[in-house]
């Protein structure tokens, strides 16, 4: 073998293994990186989510980051995980549905009611200028502050409230999204959205489904159900009594 040959066979060996170093270190930097990209491809762009810049807020937050110790093992599981305080963190599908369905975009400033473990607001921070977040357990709410801090989303801001009063200081907003349901959506929160903006939330008691609110340029309203679904109930000092609406549960919706 010539020294050239043997030369080039040292380097393609040196060569295999830094590359192989390499994937090593990505790996144990992320040891979730598989378990995410299997997330997205079979639970949220096999049904029917298909924005591009939704699905790479998806990637890019670490949702084993957002759950505790104990249940990291199941972050990218196809269901809700509890996060303590009886609140959950929402399954992945709904999270990145809920998104997709706020349109969000780059300028825009969000409300969110329900912080919970930061995760939403984390991958809405990813899409958009500002997000401003609610949340009434005052443990979960600290939790979550520290959590987005840490993890360097600074373009969120934690405050320890009721959902209900909205957040009149920085109102309006370009979007709002609840989620915790409410028996019926708050007025005072379709009046802190901007006319020509998007607001999504599960809306009901017992039979809950998860709904989209149009405001147009002329502040007139328009409201559609997507899908049923399971969320823990809003919690405030001015909810409304908790009883189920007869026009809900005598709609028909299409899933």
């Amino acid at each position: 073998m010539s020294e050239r040959r043997r030369n080039r066979g040292s380097l393609n060996a040196f060569g295999t293994v830094v590359l192989f170093g390499v994937g090593l270190a990505l790996c144990s930097d992320d040891p979730f990186r598989s378990a995410r990209e299997r997330m997205i491809a079979e639970q949220i762009e096999a049904r029917g989510v298909t924005s591009a810049t939704v699905l790479q807020a998806m990637r890019s937050v670490r949702r084993e980051l957002f759950v505790p110790d104990e249940f990291r093992a199941y972050a990218y599981g196809d269901h809700p995980l509890p996060i303590g305080s009886e609140q959950t963190i929402s399954q992945p599908f709904i999270v990145a549905l809920m998104t997709q369905l706020l349109a969000p975009a780059h300028g825009q400033r969000v409300l969110e009611i329900g912080t919970g473990s930061g995760y939403q607001a984390a991958i809405l921070s990813t899409l958009v200028k500002e997000v401003d977040t609610i949340e009434i357990v005052p443990e979960l709410g600290r939790s979550a502050a520290e959590r987005l801090r840490r993890l360097g989303y600074a373009n969120v801001q934690v405050r320890i409230g009721d959902g209900y009063l909205g957040w009149p200081e920085k109102a309006p907003f370009d979007r709002i999204i609840l989620t915790a349901s409410p028996p019926e959506i708050p007025t005072v929160l379709i009046d802190q959205l901007k006319s020509g903006g998007i607001l999504v939330a599960p809306v009901g008691v017992g039979m809950q489904f998860l709904t989209v609110v149009d405001k147009a340029k002329d502040g007139k309203t328009t409201m559609r159900s997507v899908l049923p679904v399971v969320f823990v109930p809003m919690k405030g000092a001015t909810a409304p009594l908790r009883k189920p609406r007869a026009e809900w549960a005598a709609s028909r919706f299409p899933f």
